[in-house]
């Protein structure tokens, strides 16, 4: 029955957290690729039209490529993790400050309430710094060191 499984599997068992962490990184991968087409927030700067499809592409790319790297506990995907949070967290705080309200009122043709966007936003930051946290804890989970997914 042991001879099928991986030898990262024989040697430590995935925690709960890691199975978790997949989970989680299926779940934003999904989310990515639902908000094609959309315009979307980078560092400040409204991308509209071909230029946020394409970045929705990309980053539905590397969503996918931590989604496997998780799956298969691939140690690059742990530092990979870091730095994709890192960006998230940086990128949401300067699109709170850069970008105006009356644009995103623009763009969602409603009304936004500036608190609870800030609040919001913030909450967002203060969860992508958890699970950084708890990525940062599970480094010895990640037993691949191989620097290729397959």
């Amino acid at each position: 029955m042991t001879e099928d499984l991986p030898d990262t599997e024989e040697i430590q068992p995935r925690s709960q957290t890691m199975v978790m962490l997949t989970g989680l990184y299926l779940f934003l991968l999904l989310m990515t690729l639902m908000s094609y087409g959309q315009p979307v927030p980078l560092f400040g700067i409204l991308l509209e039209g071909t230029s946020a499809r394409i970045f929705i592409m990309v980053d539905s790319l590397v969503c996918l490529h931590l989604f496997l790297g998780l799956l298969k506990r691939q140690r690059l995907t742990w530092y990979l993790l870091l730095i994709y949070n890192g960006y998230e967290v940086l990128n949401t705080l300067l699109n709170l400050w850069l970008v105006p309200h009356k644009e995103l009122e623009r763009l969602l043709e409603r009304p936004i309430d500036p608190t609870g966007m800030l609040f919001s936003n913030l909450v967002t930051v203060g969860i992508i710094l958890w699970i950084s946290w708890v990525i940062q804890r599970q480094r010895e989970q990640f037993t691949n060191h191989s620097p290729y997914l397959f």
